[in-house]
């Protein structure tokens, strides 16, 4: 797939599955804008990027920030002349009981997964409508679609992005604005190898996870197995697509209509 001559704003792309977005819209010829709240993963993303002959503008934002958020979409849109596509990629992770999450905790789960998208996608929205076409991709999670135990900040988070998509994909459809969800099952990201105390726990968990045979494929997905699924939501061949919600979990979580 070209995405010659587009603009796409990923947020989170300093690593993980939003990295290997970024590095992918711009070998397929994309002006990419690479958000991320660490400046300094942000300047390596950028680096990369133009090193390998993509063009990328960088900025360094809190997503949880709605005003930081909205600036920095309007930013990009004027240095990047507009913005055809915006992923909503930013995200956290910790697994906690309901007991060990405070108010802080809670409100920065769903600072950064709902209000993050929802304010990145408002600043976005009117350019694509006096456009008259726009893709928006949300990163949402299984943990959305059915829970995880001990996790119910995250998944209740996760959820609440699955909302928002079908909804703006009846309100933005008049204006030739598709929307839709990934959500991703277990993949191999930092963030995974971060979500308990220590690196050693959370790949312990990832192995009795496999071995008890939760996902069917025997392993976890890499970033780019995630990423080939946005660049498909992003394409035009997806052009009587939207309201979706596509899960590449490995035959993790496999459900009727």
């Amino acid at each position: 797939m070209s995405f010659s001559g587009k603009r796409v704003v990923v947020t989170g792309a300093g690593r993980g599955m939003g990295r290997s977005h970024a590095e992918a819209f711009a070998a397929r010829g994309a002006t990419v804008g690479v958000v991320d709240i660490d400046s300094a993963l942000v300047d390596e993303a950028v680096g990369f990027i133009g090193q390998t002959g993509g063009a990328a503008h960088g900025v360094a934002c809190d997503v949880a920030d709605a005003a930081a958020i909205t600036e920095t979409i309007a930013g990009l849109e004027a240095s990047m002349g507009g913005i055809d596509i915006l992923v909503n990629n930013a995200g956290i992770d910790e697994m906690r009981t309901i007991e060990e999450v405070d108010e802080a905790s809670f409100d920065r789960m769903f600072g950064v997964h709902v209000k993050g998208t929802f304010f990145a996608t408002r600043a976005a929205v009117p350019g694509m409508k006096a456009r008259g076409s726009g893709k928006i991709v949300v990163t949402a999670s299984t943990a959305g679609m059915t829970g995880i135990a001990g996790d119910s900040h995250y998944s209740g988070a996760k959820a609440a992005l699955l909302g928002l998509t079908k909804a703006w994909a009846k309100e933005f459809a008049p204006f030739g604005i598709h929307v839709n969800a990934v959500a991703p099952g277990a993949t191999m990201t930092e963030m995974v190898m971060t979500k308990l105390p220590t690196r050693e726990q959370s790949m312990a968990r990832v192995q009795e996870r496999l071995d008890a045979g939760a996902v069917p494929l025997g392993r976890y997905a890499e970033p780019s197995e995630i990423t080939a699924v946005v660049l498909f939501l992003a394409s035009e061949e997806a052009s009587f697509i939207t309201g979706q919600v596509i899960s590449p979990n490995g035959g993790e979580m496999i459900v009727g209509i």
